[in-house]
Parts: structure tokens; sequence; C-alpha cells
């Protein structure tokens, strides 16, 4: 594909014709990874400004910088001035790969909380159902069989685009996306036809990048007026959640509601929770039938109701969609166990927001324990606000709260504790500080007995933590089966 046919439409051009006519190898926003024939994509980034890698870009074969700035000094010839760097680059990717998003059933999560288990269990219904699948999301991206890690919950477009290609190459049918609010705000899925969009819910979370809950909430809105392209051909919407309300749906698409408590489409009847999982009736527009899932907790309740709407957006039958929620095992970091045969429950959680807590802290009453043990953190460089709104929900909910370091970054570790501290000291809970995470897991190893269940918070499926200028290894699951076998415990093998 020649240059000038690439950015017909784009943006503007002002280059010359025996620059257009020149073939295009690829597309970049790294400069490290331009190769001869290549776009180089130069965005300004918190750490970073791509503009000051353009000579090097070009040094390495680049044809052509895109860029929101105007160009430097004796560049002028070589460089496109663009109103939205990242728009102008997932229209671009959308063109060089052949627009594969719509050759396949592209469903978007988004909200809150729940958006990964919510990805998980689409996931497993679509494969159950027999068709070959991709996920995007937080804890890994997966293309047909193979698995990849995860760099960002939403990767940027080109890095998306490439994704669905090699879905679509490995004969790949449907793709299932967790969308952030980043992503969206940024324009990484700019113009990406969805055939669903899925709304979870809404608390507060990433202010110190949006601003307002406002704003927070028209970058989750977005992407069912289209986000730059079409609108969704189904948007399924959380009718329990006030925002979840209030989202604004196009004529062309239709809307499927789901919930617990409210009046929705698609509803819950009489859902319980124990040990071995979760069972319930889902009412829909059809009739009703039977759930169970190995899932826990009433929250989850919610995240299968909207893989169930998912599933009649690609008119899967109720029974078949019923059939597919049971295949969805528990996720990496949410709610999962570890067990090495100790008398009490020990669960790893990602829950890293105020509701967040409080809905896995209740999904833990559920399960009758003796005392609930909640260990939990806050992030550092990260929105201060919610930090005493975290520590009140864990008083107030928890026997006992353990405040600890979750990834302090470039923070004060103790600062980030007293700002979650002023929470913890509205209620009269019993609590512990220590900010070593490993010690701290370790303390509340050492507090827990029979029938009690303890809840390490925060960190969830991630292996690392983030500590000044450097990451180390670092998993809670291996930390709480590291402490459980120092105080005695250790399961058999089969």
């Amino acid at each position: 594909m020649t240059l000038g046919r690439l950015l017909a439409g784009i943006a503007p051009i002002q280059l010359s014709s025996e620059l257009l006519r020149q073939p295009v190898t690829g597309l970049e926003y790294d400069s490290r990874k331009i190769q001869p024939g290549n776009i180089f994509f130069a965005f300004p980034g918190k750490l970073a400004d791509g503009r000051e890698f353009a000579r090097q870009a070009l040094d390495q074969g680049a044809i052509l910088v895109v860029s929101e700035s105007a160009a430097p000094g004796g560049l002028e010839q070589v460089w496109l001035t663009v109103p939205h760097g990242r728009q102008a680059l997932a229209l671009a990717a959308r063109r060089f790969f052949g627009e594969p998003d719509t050759h396949l059933g592209l469903t978007g999560v988004t909200g809150t909380n729940g958006k990964t288990t919510s990805a998980f269990a689409v996931d497993a219904l679509l494969r159950s159902a027999g068709f070959v699948t991709g996920l995007v999301g937080t804890i890994e991206y997966r293309v047909a069989a193979e698995v990849r890690p995860a760099i960002n919950t939403t990767p940027e477009s080109v890095d998306l685009i490439r994704l669905f290609a090699d879905l679509q190459a490995a004969h790949g049918t449907h793709c299932t996306i967790e969308v952030s609010s980043h992503a969206l705000a940024l324009g990484r899925v700019y113009g990406m036809q969805f055939h669903t969009a899925v709304f979870t819910n809404l608390t507060r979370d990433h202010l110190d990048f949006h601003g307002t809950m406002e704003e927070y909430f028209k970058a989750k809105a977005s992407l069912f007026q289209g986000a730059g392209g079409l609108p969704p051909k189904f948007a399924v919407i959380n009718g329990d959640d006030a925002y979840g309300r209030r989202i604004h749906v196009l004529p062309e698409t239709r809307t499927l509601t789901y919930g617990v408590n409210s009046r929705a489409g698609i509803r819950a009847v009489d859902p319980r929770s124990g040990f071995d999982g979760i069972r319930f009736t889902v009412e829909h527009p059809g009739g009703s039938v039977h759930v169970e899932s190995p899932l826990s907790g009433i929250i989850n309740v919610y995240n299968l109701l909207a893989a169930f709407g998912v599933g009649l957006s690609y008119d899967l039958s109720p029974e078949r969609i019923a059939s597919g929620l049971a295949e969805c095992r528990a996720v990496p970091g949410r709610f999962e166990k570890v067990d090495e045969g100790q008398p009490f429950l020990v669960v790893v959680d990602y829950a890293h927001t105020d509701d967040a807590l409080r809905n896995t802290i209740a999904t833990a009453r559920d399960l009758k324990p003796r005392r609930v043990i909640t260990l939990f953190g806050c992030g550092g460089d990260r929105d201060r606000a919610k930090r005493p709104l975290m520590g009140q929900a864990a008083g107030e909910a928890s026997d006992l709260v353990i405040v600890t370091s979750d990834n302090p970054r470039s923070e004060d570790p103790l600062a980030i504790i007293n700002d979650a501290m002023v929470g913890v000291l509205r209620t009269d809970v019993r609590h512990i500080v220590e900010p070593d995470r490993e010690k701290a897991i370790q303390k509340a190893i050492s507090e827990a007995g029979a029938g009690d269940i303890v809840l390490l918070a925060g960190k969830g499926h991630e292996t690392y933590q983030v500590l000044g200028d450097r990451t180390i290894a670092f998993d809670d699951r291996e930390a709480a089966r590291g402490a459980l076998r120092h105080y005695g415990y250790r399961k058999a093998a089969p």
C-alpha cells in the first residue's frame, strides 16, 4: 500500500508526490522498532516525548513522521501534522491491515469493576459454543490457542488491530476486549467497529487522569456512541447502576439491560452463593433458564448477567449460554483461593477501589466466615482522594484490617498509608499497619483461625511491585503460599 493511499482522508496531506508513491511497510510508535518503509507516529508522553526520537526513526528508515506538533527545522518534507495523533494511528492501522475488526464479532467491555471477569465469561461462553476467539485485557491477551503477555488493559490501536489480523488469520470469529477509560479518552479504539458494547458499573477511579467523575463517565459512555466509528449493534448495560441508566444509546443500537434489583430485561432471580459457587435463575425476554457457576459472590452474578446479554446479542440460545457460563472457571487474581490445607480461606483479589473492596468483602461475607481479615494498600502516584474511602470501606466491613503497601511508585509508602488510615480510623475496627507487604501477608495469616477468611486485596494477578524507581518480583499468591508453609501448612500431593 502506498503512503498516499494509506493516508487518504485521514488528514490534510501536503507532501511531495514522490513521497506519496512510496510503499508503506508498517506503522510504529516506538522508534526502537522502526524498519525501512515504516511510518513513525510520535506521541507526547509522561516519561518521554516521541518527537525527540523522530530523527532516530528517520535514520532507521522511516519514510514519514506523524505528530500533533509542527515539524522541527529540516524535517518539514517528511513530517505530517495531524489534529490527533492516536486517532490518526487508529485509522491508518485499520486501513493498513484491511479493517480486520469488521470481520470479527467484536465485544467491548467497559466500566470500573468487573471488566476482566465479564470478559473471561464472554470468552468462555463463545468458545463453548464452538467459536475461535480472542481476548484482550488486564491479565493476558489470547489469539485463538496462543496466550500473549498483557502490556496494557487496552493496547495501542496498531497493536490491537495487528492482534485482530492475527486472529483472523487463525480463522478466529470473535474477540472480547476490556476497554479502559484511558483507551477511550486517548483514542486507542478510535474508529473500530464493535458488535456489542458492555457497561458494568462506574465508581470512583482514575480521577488523577480524568479529573472529575463526569469526565470519567463521558470517556466510558463514548463507547456506546461509536468512539469515532459506527455505534455498536448492541449495548448490554447494567440497569442497577446509576451511571448505566444515564448512558445515551443511539437509535440504531439495540439495548439489553441486566440487573438484580431493577426491572431489567435480563434479571437474576434468587441468586445464592456458597463455597461451591453461585446459582440463580435468569429471566430474559424469551423465558427463563437456570445458571450455575463455580465463581463466587453476588458481584459475579452481575458479571455473568453481562456475559449472558452478550450471548443473546450473538443469537446464542439461553441454554447454550448457561452451559457456556458454567465453563468459566476462576479468573486469575479475582477472588482466587490459595490452598495449602489450612483451616481458613485465603483469597487474593484485584479490588483496588472502595466499591470493589466492599463488593469483595461482601463476597467473603456470603460464605459465612467466623471473621474477615482484610489486607489492602493504595497505589502511589494515583488519585489520593480514594485512599481514605478504601480505608473506610475495609474498616466498615472487616473484623481486622491490615494496611500495607500496594505499588507505592515514587511516593513514600508511609504517606500513602496515612491517607488510607484517615478512613480506617472513621471506624472502630481493629487494625495493624505494616508497610512491608510480604511481612503484612505473614501477619494476616498468623492472625487467622479456623473458619476465617483472609482477603489479600489490591494486586490480584500482578506478579510485581513498583517501589520507587525499581520493579521487583512479587506475587500475593506466592507470598501467601510461603507464609502458610512457614506456619506449617502444606497441601498433600494428589
